[in-house]
């Protein structure tokens, strides 16, 4: 994407800048509950950290190329559709609310074991354990298509530089230095986000009503994918530890206010970024890419900065994923004594396994992310029969519903990499997102029937 070695050279040094001052600010810590919980002597994460660290940690520089690429292709509704996901802020402060403040529990993994063993917990485990992994991988990719093709030098120096110098400042300061350096990429990145939608307004081709009709036909891949995101919004914050995580940092008033003042504005983020891709898709030409598109229409500037909105956010969802990697490890897997020291050794085992996803693993960004989103459609039963209603369910629905569940995310991750065809043999449906919405559908009434026929008499 950014192809001169100035601009390469350019975003080198705001990186090295960027580290530098996250190191600053990341605050050496030697205590298990600053490392694992970002509770530090004489300081308490207000709304407005908390708020932030939210949108940081939501902003990553996979969701940013997605928003664009899917306005992009499928117009507003494709922008819409991924903003829709960002409704999980307020149906994961429903979660924690419910799992911390009326149900007393402290972390996940205890709510699972009372309600389903150690069967629970270690599928909840295996579920959350793929999210981070694809993550600490989704976004070293994103950064090394930022600076060149792959394979290439600029790629390979990209993503070594990202990972070392974002696994450097979280070693030091584990969630306490996440939470720190979360609020101040998220000021850089609203600076760039407002420059970027300054040169948009501005240009002579802009025209809002243009994009806000970007999608006519109410059968389009963009509608699909938002039908798609409403049934899967309530079940997608509970597979992401790093959301869940700081739900349990602060006081139930505190926690509340972050969650929905994160809602708000990380949609509002995502929707106006991903306006770019909505306008470049209007004036597309052939088979022209969006940020070819993008930089014949805004210039080079433009690409600069869009590439900066990508690093920044990489850097920032990265320590956020390690430092919930070192307390999943270490604190709810139990995998070694509860000390700074080996939750180091976690944050560091995790980036080299995204680093070998990279290197030896698919050049699909979405691979390792659709499995383990469509995986998550388990949770849903479980939030709303155990968490919502309080209700005890038989251990073998739970059974039949993560087994339906993993089997239906294999089946499309198999279909769309072309292995297999079986659901377009089936039922004549060929578009992926469509097939998607079909998976979705039948794993949930899987998961409700099996639940309701397992609900057991309070």
């Amino acid at each position: 994407m950014i192809t001169s070695s100035f601009q390469v050279a350019m975003l080198l040094s705001v990186l090295l800048s960027i580290a530098g001052l996250s190191w600053w600010v990341a605050p050496r810590v030697r205590t298990v509950e600053g490392f694992f919980r970002g509770q530090e002597p004489g300081y308490a994460p207000g709304v407005w950290t908390l708020t932030l660290s939210q949108v940081t940690t939501w902003i990553f520089a996979r969701s940013l190329m997605n928003a664009a690429l899917l306005g992009y292709f499928f117009g507003i509704a494709g922008t819409l559709a991924y903003a829709v996901y960002y409704g999980s802020f307020l149906t994961g402060w429903l979660i924690i609310d419910r799992l911390r403040f009326v149900q007393g529990y402290s972390n996940i993994q205890g709510f699972f074991s009372d309600r389903f063993g150690r069967l629970g917990v270690v599928c909840y485990n295996l579920l959350v354990s793929l999210r981070l992994l694809s993550e600490v991988f989704a976004n070293l990719l994103v950064v090394g298509i930022v600076f060149g093709a792959a394979g290439s030098g600029a790629y390979n120096l990209a993503i070594l530089a990202v990972a070392g110098i974002t696994l450097l400042y979280s070693l030091k300061g584990g969630l306490s230095a996440s939470l720190r350096t979360d609020v101040q990429q998220m000021l850089l990145l609203v600076a760039v986000l407002v420059v970027l939608l300054v040169m948009l307004v501005s240009h002579s081709q802009f025209d809002l009503p243009a994009l806000v009709t970007s999608s006519p036909e109410l059968v389009s891949p963009g509608w699909i994918l938002l039908l798609v995101a409403l049934l899967q919004v309530i079940s997608y914050p509970l597979h992401d530890p790093v959301m869940m995580d700081r739900g349990f940092l602060a006081d139930r008033r505190t926690t509340r206010k972050s969650f929905i003042q994160a809602f708000w504005i990380s949609t509002a983020f995502i929707v106006l970024f991903g306006l770019l891709g909505v306008f470049a898709g209007l004036h597309r030409v052939g088979d022209e890419e969006m940020m070819a598109t993008l930089q014949r229409l805004l210039g080079t500037p433009a690409i600069f900065l869009l590439g900066l909105a990508l690093i920044v956010s990489a850097a920032s969802t990265l320590d956020s994923t390690l430092s919930s990697a070192s307390k999943l490890a270490i604190v709810d897997m139990g995998m070694g004594r509860v000390e700074p020291n080996r939750g180091r050794l976690a944050m560091l085992l995790f980036t080299l396994g995204g680093l070998l996803l990279v290197y030896f693993g698919t050049n699909d960004l979405y691979a390792a992310v659709a499995v383990s989103g469509t995986a998550s459609l388990f949770l849903t039963p479980i939030i709303i029969f155990c968490i919502w209603m309080n209700r005890q369910v038989a251990q073998w629905s739970f059974l039949v519903n993560f087994l339906f569940a993993v089997g239906g995310s294999v089946v499309y991750f198999l279909e769309t990499s072309g292995y297999l065809n079986w659901i377009g043999y089936w039922t004549g449906v060929e578009h992926d997102y469509s097939k998607l919405l079909l998976l979705t559908v039948f794993i949930l009434s899987v998961g409700m029937i099996s639940f309701w026929w397992g609900m057991q008499d309070e």
